[in-house]
C-alpha cells in the first residue's frame, strides 16, 4: 500500500499522522477483503481550504470534516470484482489500485474530538476509516446504507484497536 500524504497549514496533530493513516487504510483494506495493493492520496488541510473545496465540488458553502474523491465506480459497496476491466484503475508504474483522494480538515479533527469527548487520534482515524469506505463504494444517504456503513466503521475501529 502506498500513501501519498500532504499537509497544509500551521496546525500539527500531536501524533504520527502518517503512521495512523497507514494503519487505518490497511485495516479497512483487510476488513473489506481488497485483493490488490492499493494507493491513496491524503491531504490534511484547514477549515478554510476544505470549505472552498466543499463549495466547489459539492455546492455546500461551509467547511466539512472530510471529503472523499473515489477513483473507482464501485456499484456494490466493497465489491471490487470487475475492477481489472476499468480503464486507468491501476497505476501503470506501481501496479497498485488507485482508490482515490481523502481530504481532512485538521481544524475539524480538533473540534470534533473535543465535541465527542475522545482523542484527536481517534477522531482522525475514524475520519480516515469513514472516507476509505466511501472510496470503496459505501455511502450513507439512505438508512440501510447508513446502518451498513456505521457497522463497518465500528468493526474497523475495533480491529484497529482505537477505542472511542
Amino acid at each position: 500500500m502506498t500513501l501519498f500524504l500532504e499537509e497544509e497549514g500551521s496546525v500539527r496533530l500531536p501524533f504520527d499522522v502518517k503512521e495512523t493513516a497507514e494503519l487505518m487504510i490497511e485495516t479497512v483494506l483487510e476488513h473489506e477483503g481488497c485483493p490488490y495493493e492499493a494507493q491513496v492520496e491524503l491531504l490534511l488541510t484547514t477549515d478554510e481550504e476544505i470549505h472552498m473545496m466543499n463549495r466547489e465540488h459539492r455546492g455546500i458553502d461551509r467547511p466539512t470534516d472530510v471529503l472523499s474523491f473515489p477513483m473507482l465506480d464501485v456499484r456494490t459497496p466493497g465489491d471490487l470484482s470487475g475492477v481489472e476491466e476499468m480503464p486507468d484503475a491501476f497505476d501503470p508504474e506501481s501496479g497498485e489500485l488507485m482508490l482515490g483522494d481523502i481530504v481532512i480538515s485538521k481544524d475539524k479533527v480538533i473540534a470534533q474530538a473535543e465535541e465527542y469527548g475522545h482523542s484527536l487520534k481517534r477522531e482522525y482515524a475514524f475520519l480516515i476509516a469513514h472516507s476509505m469506505l466511501h472510496l470503496l463504494g459505501y455511502d450513507h444517504m439512505e438508512d440501510d446504507e447508513r446502518l451498513l456503513m456505521e457497522q463497518r466503521q465500528r468493526e474497523i475501529m475495533e480491529k484497529a484497536k482505537i477505542p472511542r
